[in-house]
């Protein structure tokens, strides 16, 4: 129904903006430390951590590190911590082994996380290119991505990571089947608290670079994604893969990259009326910051101003790397 406006000077739309007062009182959505997931990067070592150069203002830590930052998130109110793994080049394989570890970097830093801040989420990322000689999420025969194999894998990972009390896994490998699989054995192995956030529709975006420099994937990467990774001219696969999803076993749902495809955030939540999330991935972070950093942008007011725009596009939370600085502003 289109909304019925008297005419000009009965209807003044701006006597609603006239105060802080009545712009609190009309404003349609609102920003709350309570839709922020905070991404981190855990690298081998103790008590250290390296900078990203390419995302000013983040750093690898050592999981004793990763554990005090998650004191300090759960103080700051945020409900999750998501957690990425830093793997160098001698410790790739070309069977992935170590994704599904019992004691590695992201597994340990599950452990520590829920010892040091009980009360804070952890969710994890489940895809093999942290752990893959050739970077790919999947395994690689023959120059092809291979989704069946790569699933079985996918579902030891998933095991590991929730023996070590993951509360949220991150299926973001893009694999057909994976979350059905994943479901499947979480249910088998008496983990049925465990959700699923998958990361639905997860495009082959540019904005990725920073990230794989964060997680050393920059250097072993082969090739592209795009057989696995969404097209980025398209809109109606995000729903099909969204569907998919849910009726596989999904709890909660991913769009990825985050300001380049509210469109879809917004069609996703129309559509499904889901806990629909979205990432404020690391090209869009590292834009922000350099803005930010050169004095071209207010900082702050412009992460605010990005944020608010994924609830306004219907997303439940976000992941982004600024988490833990919006939740101080948010407390002034």
């Amino acid at each position: 129904m289109d909304p019925i406006i008297a005419p000009f000077p009965a209807a003044r739309l701006r006597r609603m903006r006239n105060s802080p007062a009545l712009r609190a009182l009309s404003r349609q959505n609102t920003l709350t430390v309570d839709d922020l997931i905070w991404p981190v990067f855990v690298m081998d070592g103790k008590d250290d951590e390296t900078p990203v150069a390419s995302m000013p203002g983040v750093s690898r830590k050592t999981v004793d590190r990763i554990a005090k930052a998650a004191v300090e998130a759960q103080s700051l109110g945020i409900p999750a911590i998501c957690i990425f793994p830093y793997t160098g080049m001698d410790a790739r394989t070309e069977d992935c082994a170590m994704a599904w570890d019992p004691d590695n970097l992201t597994n340990q830093a599950i452990r520590a996380i829920k010892d040091a801040a009980p009360d804070i989420a952890v969710m994890t990322d489940i895809a093999l290119d942290p752990y893959n000689t050739n970077g790919h999420d999947g395994f690689v025969e023959n120059d092809e991505i291979v989704n069946d194999r790569t699933v079985a894998a996918l579902v030891k990972m998933a095991l590991a990571q929730a023996d070590a009390g993951a509360d949220i896994l991150g299926p973001s490998d893009m694999m057909d089947g994976r979350i059905g699989a994943i479901r499947t054995a979480l249910e088998a192995e008496g983990h049925h608290n465990v959700t699923i956030l998958s990361y639905a529709a997860k495009y082959a975006s540019s904005f990725y670079g920073p990230f794989r420099d964060a997680v050393g994937a920059s250097a072993a990467l082969s090739g592209d994604k795009n057989t696995y990774q969404m097209d980025p001219g398209n809109s109606d696969e995000a729903l099909r893969l969204v569907a998919r999803d849910l009726a596989e076993g999904a709890d909660m749902v991913m769009v990825k990259p985050g300001m380049p495809y509210l469109d879809i955030c917004r069609r996703v939540k129309d559509s499904f009326g889901v806990p629909t999330y979205a990432y404020q991935v690391s090209g869009e972070y590292a834009m922000l910051q350099a803005a930010a950093q050169n004095g071209w942008l207010d900082g702050e007011k412009v992460i605010l101003e990005s944020l608010l725009s994924f609830k306004r596009a219907g997303c439940d939370g976000v992941l982004t790397y600024f988490a833990p600085a919006v939740a101080e502003a948010l407390r002034r």
